[in-house]
């Protein structure tokens, strides 16, 4: 399966598992190095020193690539740099925030970026920056989302049209059919979230994985639109938001009742009632909670078993 992606990242798969707070620790991300795909740590939910911690600890379980995913609307941002350079973080994810901003200073550190997009525009704006690929995002994906609702379907083909650098597709992928759907559809390479975030690797709550297999089609939902688009499971918590919608609320109100985190409360200490559990539609597809490398093997498996059903 060797292509574009997996020779810039030296994998044996084109298979990414996603950066998700509070899911995306160094236990995950070295399973899924160790598989073949390429595992990243998300940073979006750790302190500087705790990012070392995970970065050290990935180190010793592996000796495959594995990557950091940076939301760069982060506030200790200049510390995850600094701590990225220092640890030797080879490849780094970058996410909500420009990519002129980061790009040039990792690029001369020697690390490949990657930068994440919901649309063209931004496609085209992280290719001038010097990303060395983008991960175009449909809104079917779990957590924040992009303001434009564009599904993945027809994401990929538009974004691969306009840009010469790798793509890979992210958003409603959890299986080999839909691995092979967005190669069929011009991706280089897939990113995969929800489905990791139900193995056992994962460092979600075990509460939040029982969720995730139990989540059936409807079940999700894309919200708080005002501050920053992220799709939910439809929960007590979810129930309060669409309530003070009823209301006409200001984005302080909504701001008021988000609160603090809400995350961390409900996907990594398994408040199912008042925490805010961020998941894809894909996890009506997700039935079991597996290990990392059982997972990626059956991607893999099914990928190739359709591919030569389908003679493409």
């Amino acid at each position: 399966m060797q292509n574009r992606i997996t020779k810039l990242f030296n994998i044996q798969y084109p298979i990414v598992q996603g950066g998700m707070i509070w899911v995306s620790g160094w236990k995950l991300a070295s399973a899924v190095s160790n598989a073949g795909g390429l595992g990243l740590i998300g940073a979006g939910s750790m302190y500087p020193e705790v990012l070392r911690e995970h970065i050290q600890k990935c180190k010793k379980a592996t000796d495959k690539p594995f990557g950091v995913n940076v939301p760069m609307l982060y506030p200790d941002i200049e510390k995850i740099m600094e701590i990225i350079v220092e640890e030797g973080v080879k490849i780094v994810f970058t996410s909500a925030g420009n990519p002129k901003t980061w790009t040039s200073f990792l690029k001369e550190k020697g690390i490949t970026v990657v930068h994440v997009v919901s649309s063209v525009k931004f496609a085209l704006k992280a290719e001038a920056a010097g990303v060395d690929a983008v991960v175009c995002e449909g809104f079917e994906a779990g957590g924040h989302n992009g303001r434009e609702e564009t599904t993945t379907f027809t994401l990929i083909p538009m974004v691969k049209e306009q840009v010469k650098i790798p793509v890979i597709a992210a958003g409603g992928i959890g299986s080999g059919r839909g691995m092979l759907a967005a190669m069929v559809l011009g991706a280089d390479g897939v990113q995969i979230g929800s489905r990791f975030a139900a193995t056992v690797e994962s460092s979600a709550h075990d509460n939040f994985k029982k969720t995730i297999v139990d989540v059936k089609d409807g079940g999700t939902h894309l919200t708080l639109k005002e501050l920053a688009p992220v799709r939910l499971v439809k929960n007590k918590f979810y129930q309060e938001i669409q309530e003070l919608y009823q209301q006409g609320p200001s984005v302080e109100q909504l701001k008021e009742l988000l609160g603090r985190a809400r995350a961390k409360r409900g996907m990594f200490e398994g408040n199912l009632d008042d925490g805010e559990l961020e998941i894809g539609q894909v996890a009506g597809l997700i039935h079991e909670i597996k290990p990392a490398k059982e997972v990626l093997e059956a991607i893999v498996e099914e990928y190739q078993q359709v591919k030569k059903e389908q003679l493409f």
